[in-house]
């Protein structure tokens, strides 16, 4: 069972690097306790993502989804057997991390095996919620914040992170016969279920496309209002969030300079500028913390 001395995990979090995971750059600026909790619960995340999205042939990812909410009652009852729920036992027990979380996570995963399209908004924010946002809640205990308006940062900052995802992998969704943008939104911009399908690029998709970017913007500066109400404590507890919010916020306005060239290939923050940007935050978070002490 892991503790907050488990040196294991600092190798996991190394290799989070290897994956191209952004979740490696928030790493850095933890400190050694909450890195290894941090590391054990991506490490469960990708082994939930794995088995549920890529089951043996033969092997109805159902049956995963089923398996892993046995799994994570075992984990809270001390008797977990998969390697990721060993590792994270220990830590979710100290954090006090809510068994719900997991169970939510795993309902995102099970909308992925049996939901194909979404036919509302309203369906599909549900769907971020509990892939992303529920991630956000878990962190939180992590990262040791205590403010309760925390919540509506993680959630936000969950929301606009998945909605990112979906626009820059509308095209990769679609080679999976996956539409995540609502079919009310494509009804409203003339933009067809086949023609997504095709990746068809036209002034029709971009019109679309910037419905869901300014979607998404509205939950970047919902996250940024709530940090900047934070005390400071607690802003500086969210460093590793920031980074992350930075990071993903470039991946986003990339997107949208590209005029949402998404089907030609997959757009990427440069691993040295994820690099610089974490840096960044640090250096912000950093020079507001020497300002509050001096108030």
């Amino acid at each position: 069972m892991p503790t907050t001395t488990d040196t294991g995990a600092d190798e996991r979090a190394a290799n989070t690097s290897n994956s191209g995971s952004s979740f490696y750059y928030s790493f850095l600026f933890l400190p050694r306790s909450r890195r290894n909790a941090m590391a054990a619960v991506y490490a469960l995340c990708h082994a939930v993502d794995t088995t549920v999205d890529h089951p043996p042939p033969g092997v109805d990812p159902r049956d995963r989804v089923a398996n892993w909410r046995l799994e994570i009652d075992a984990m809270y009852h001390g008797a977990p057997r998969h390697p990721a729920t060993i590792r994270l036992a220990g830590h979710a027990a100290e954090l006090a991390i809510p068994r719900e979380y997991f169970q939510e996570l795993l309902n995102g995963m099970e909308m992925d095996v049996t939901i194909r399209r979404y036919a509302a908004f309203d369906d599909l924010s549900l769907y971020c919620y509990r892939v992303a946002s529920v991630v956000g809640l878990i962190c939180l205990r992590v990262f040791g914040v205590t403010d309760p308006r925390a919540r509506d940062y993680a959630v936000h900052l969950g929301m606009a992170f998945q909605l990112t995802n979906i626009m820059r992998d509308v095209g990769a969704d679609a080679d999976r016969n996956r539409i995540y943008v609502p079919q009310e939104d494509l009804a409203a911009f003339g933009y067809s279920e086949d023609q997504l399908l095709a990746k068809t690029y036209s002034p029709s998709f971009v019109r679309l496309m910037e419905f869901q970017a300014a979607r998404a913007r509205e939950y970047y500066r919902n996250a940024r209002a709530v940090y900047d109400a934070l005390p400071a404590a607690d802003r500086r507890a969210l460093l590793p969030a920031e980074i992350m919010r930075a990071i993903y916020f470039n991946l986003f306005t990339r997107i949208e300079r590209s005029r949402f060239a998404v089907f030609a290939s997959r757009i990427r923050v440069p691993r040295p500028l994820r690099l610089a940007l974490a840096l960044a935050a640090w250096a912000r978070a950093s020079a507001r913390l020497r300002l509050s002490r001096r108030a």
